[in-house]
């Protein structure tokens, strides 16, 4: 076989890539474009911001939660039904978004949307690696691309709707894109109901797991209350019994608690984890201050916040090269860095006029910063792992990873609130370049865990 034939491709590659794409793409702008209305939600449905956070928060902790069932869900209904099933769940939730009318119901309707998108990501890779087989990574390669437009378009879709129209638009304009992936779904995707492999289910771990970080989560919003101390507790009771039930079940368990007993698992982990919610818990902070603290537009706001995807586009394609060149480590710590100095640049900003031209270096420095620290420790988790254990492996770090943004978010939407109601705040500070220094705190940790990496990493067989 010649070297053009073997480098070519089935066009039924690439309709399925489109359609794994289309459904990665649409959860991730959906996972920012919120976050640019957080103000006029809060104001429309009469809510507190660290409640009206949840909209963004209860969504990502639903994408979180149902990672677990993905594998299983696959080999008990097979890939193309569960796609078509999230797919139009995912469609119908936003419809329900667009009606709600109060921030309870449209939380409500938030998390059984990120329930639906939360398998939408992992289902993407799975359709392409089985479509492409060994041309994996080279259709990977071009569908990263489209992907990583997510932080880019979200405050942008978000600012140009939010000037011409309400905030339910933000929702309603999902519709006809959910229905043609649907239409496209049934046309492309092969039927593989033939490879079913039904297996058992963690479910005491599952059942265990999820209320357990919903309450802990729902406690440290209204830690000052007698009813939030009380979820707190409650949540942090499931999470123990959950540890003790997960040591015991080893490769049955919801996640092996076994793997962190390897070191380099165990840092990438942390950095996975930090990585994830220092990006959110930012995507929450910057257009809240560049509305309230500094007057701009939603539309405004939106191109604002441009750099700031347009940073980690860059930085993405050039991770190769450099983990080559300076090993991961290395990168990882470097991007840390930058992201650091970047954040510490709009703790600068949060006491002076609006300044595009320090803002908008400001952003895309963290943006490739971000960019390039998440990678590095994800391929140094994946290779110090055996073969046989990469799935599980798999589950426990995109959890992980996925935990980290409503974990983060939520804890500086408090620090935020509570600053905002103090007068005056600490040492002179306001209560922007508070938060913004704790965000740059919780870098600077990212920064330290990620220098535990190894400098270089080898896969495992």
């Amino acid at each position: 076989m010649s070297a053009a034939q073997r480098d070519h491709l089935d066009p039924l590659v690439w309709k399925i890539t489109t359609v794994a794409v289309l459904g990665s793409l649409l959860a991730q702008i959906d996972a920012t474009i919120v976050n640019v209305s957080l103000s006029n939600l809060a104001q429309d449905l009469h809510a507190t911001l660290p409640a009206i956070q949840w909209v963004t928060s209860g969504y990502l902790l639903a994408l979180t939660l149902v990672l677990p069932l993905n594998g299983w869900l696959i080999d008990r209904i097979g890939g193309k039904a569960l796609y078509l099933w999230c797919f139009s769940l995912f469609t119908l939730s936003s419809l329900l978004c667009s009606l709600a009318w109060s921030a309870d119901a449209l939380i409500g309707f938030r998390l059984l949307q990120g329930a639906s998108g939360g398998l939408l990501a992992p289902m993407a890779q799975l359709m392409m690696k089985r479509a492409a087989g060994n041309q994996f990574t080279r259709v990977a390669g071009y569908a990263t691309v489209p992907i990583l437009l997510g932080p880019l378009l979200g405050p942008v879709i978000a600012g140009v709707i939010l000037r011409h129209a309400s905030w339910r638009w933000l929702f309603l304009v999902n519709l006809p894109v959910g229905v043609l992936a649907l239409v496209l779904s049934m046309l492309f995707l092969p039927d593989d109901r033939e490879d079913l492999r039904p297996r058992e289910l963690d479910w005491l771990g599952l059942v265990l797991l999820s209320p357990g970080l919903a309450l802990i989560l729902f406690g440290a919003e209204r830690v000052r209350q007698h009813v939030g101390i009380v979820a707190m507790v409650a949540g942090i009771v499931l999470l123990v019994f959950f540890l003790r039930v997960e040591a015991r079940k080893a490769e049955r368990a919801l996640i092996d608690l076994s793997q962190f007993h390897n070191h380099t698992f165990a840092v990438a982990a942390a950095v996975q984890f930090l990585s994830n919610g220092v990006m959110f818990a930012g995507q929450m902070l910057i257009p809240l201050f560049l509305i309230q603290a500094w007057g701009r537009s939603p539309v405004e706001m939106g191109w604002l916040l441009a750099p700031l995807g347009l940073g980690m586009m860059i930085a993405f394609p050039l991770l190769g090269f450099l983990t080559g060149r300076f090993g991961g480590r290395a990168v990882a710590t470097g991007g840390a860095l930058l992201s650091l100095a970047a954040t510490l640049m709009l703790a600068w900003l949060a006491s002076r006029p609006l300044q595009v031209a320090t803002l908008v270096p400001a952003l895309f420095v963290r943006g490739a910063g971000l960019g390039a620290t998440a990678l590095p420790a994800m391929s140094a988790a994946y290779a110090s792992v055996e073969q046989r254990n990469l799935p599980m492996a798999t589950t426990t770090l995109n959890i992980l990873q996925r935990l980290g943004g409503p974990t983060l978010t939520t804890l500086c939407a408090l620090v935020l609130a509570e600053l905002l109601g103090a007068h005056p705040t600490l040492d002179g500070l306001n209560a922007w370049e508070v938060t913004f220094l704790l965000l740059a705190m919780l870098h600077a940790l990212m920064a330290v865990t990620a220098v535990r990496l190894p400098g270089h990493v080898s896969g495992r067989g």
